[in-house]
Formats: structure tokens, sequence, C-alpha cells
């Protein structure tokens, strides 16, 4: 599948006046490189709002997006909805082996790749795990400029707002628990 988009490629010979003209994007960009990693496994169909993955289950299941869109949300406040092609579900659960922290519910019809065992998946799946490794890196490195915009924003508040600083301070630069050890990978 091909998205078109304009790029600043002159095209002098098209004619009127708009400067750019329609290129492809290549086949291989991050998102189309997951889906191929993941051809082969089962496919599963959602329907509008049909819940992948609920906040607070533990069933260990990471899926990827292959077509239609959901909506991320926790306690019941949308947070998000998502229509890329090689989204990535379940991740944090699996990663840090704890409950779900959000519901993934369709918005209209869904079709996703299902990987069953999360855990097993990525231990065994090195070129998936780099690229789910780089997507959080990004979403932290996102997440820490927008913290300390908020930082700059409120260190000078001598009211409720100053406390802002250290909490962006204990989020960014501090462990909150300890990350429990994987049993199968390190034995004890």
């Amino acid at each position: 599948m091909f998205e078109t988009v304009s790029s600043p490629v002159r095209n002098d010979a098209a004619p009127g006046p708009h400067p750019f003209k329609p290129m492809r994007l290549c086949e291989d960009t991050p998102m189309n490189s997951v889906l191929k990693l993941c051809q082969g496994l089962p496919e599963q169909r959602f329907a509008p709002a049909e819940v992948l993955l609920a906040e607070g289950g533990t069933d260990g299941k990471l899926y990827v997006l292959i077509e239609g869109e959901v909506e991320i949300s926790k306690e019941d406040t949308p947070l998000h909805t998502q229509d890329d092609p090689g989204a990535i579900f379940g991740e944090v659960s699996v990663l840090l082996h704890l409950p779900h922290t959000a519901t993934v519910t369709a918005t209209r019809p869904c079709r996703a790749y299902r990987i069953d065992d999360g855990t097993a998946f990525l231990r065994d799946h090195p070129d998936f795990a780099f690229h789910l490794s780089t997507l959080l890196a990004r979403r932290l490195h996102s997440i820490t400029g927008y913290l300390v915009d908020l930082k700059r924003q409120f260190a000078d508040h001598a009211d409720h707002f100053g406390l802002v600083d250290e909490v962006l301070d204990n989020l960014l630069y501090q462990q909150p628990w300890p990350v429990p050890p994987d049993p199968e990978r390190y034995p004890q």
C-alpha cells in the first residue's frame, strides 16, 4: 500500500502553479517493516466497540494493527485514537510484567496481528524488539521535552504549582519500583 504525499522535488513539467509533485512513500517505512516481521502470525478481526486489551488485564498479549482504528483510554477517559498500520499495543504490560495500563477499543472495523506470548515473542524476535525499543525511546524523548517545558513554566511558582518541578524530577529520574525479574530469562 502506498500513500501519496507532496514532495519538495520541483516538477517543472507539470502544468499549474503547484511546485510540488506527488511522491510515493517507499514500502520500507518502520511501520511497514513491523508488519513484514509479523507476517504469518495469527490475525484477529475486531468490530467497532470491541476491546482488544482491557485496562487491568494480564493476558501477556501484544497486538499489531494491520488496518482500522482504535481508541486508547485510561480509567474510561479517552486519550488517543490510532489508525497507523504497524502500531503496537500491550507493550508496557508485557515489558514491565504489569497489568494493562489502558484499554484499547476498536472504533471501526479492525484487523490486527495477535501475539499471544509477548514476552517470548520479544525475546525470540530481536528485530521486532529493536523496533519497539526505538518507538519507546521516541515516546520518552517527546514526553521528556514536554516535561521540561512544564518545569520551566512552573519552577518559579510559590503555590502548589511550584511542586510540579519536584514531581517532574521524580518522574524523570527515579525508578518508582524495581522491574520484576523475568524468571525464564534470568533463572535464580
